[in-house]
């Protein structure tokens, strides 16, 4: 299965999901990322402000923020190549580049039922 690595730009904790006012991308992205370790992704996040050590060890993240800067941030490497840089991947992105069956939708999740009444 592919490793994909997040490297996000400094955030208050590992998720970027504390603190009083939470950006709801963050929240969106973190519930995304546990959904697709569950189903089996090799998916890792490094935090610039807690692990700044393995940013300056990997030479592809290094030459990305010596030439873009960490403002450019978050990059997503999959199996060591950039796959995205600059905002979060969704759901779909991340189910692509590990490999996952989306999962298919439910019959009661598509269709209403009578009375103009969704179930």
């Amino acid at each position: 299965m592919p490793n994909i690595q997040i490297f996000d730009p400094a955030l208050c904790c590992s998720t970027g999901v504390c603190g009083v006012e939470v950006d709801q991308n963050l929240v969106n992205f973190a519930a995304d990322v546990d959904w697709a370790k569950q189903n089996g992704a090799q998916v890792e996040r490094f935090n610039l402000a807690q692990q700044p050590l393995v940013f300056a060890e990997n030479p592809t993240v290094k030459g990305f923020l010596q030439r873009s800067g960490q403002e450019a941030l978050p990059l997503v490497l999959v199996d060591g190549e950039v796959a995205l840089a600059g905002r979060y991947p969704s759901r779909s992105e991340l189910t692509r580049w590990a490999g996952i069956e989306a999962p298919e939708a439910s019959p009661a999740q598509n269709a209403c039922c009578s009375g103009g009444r969704c179930c």
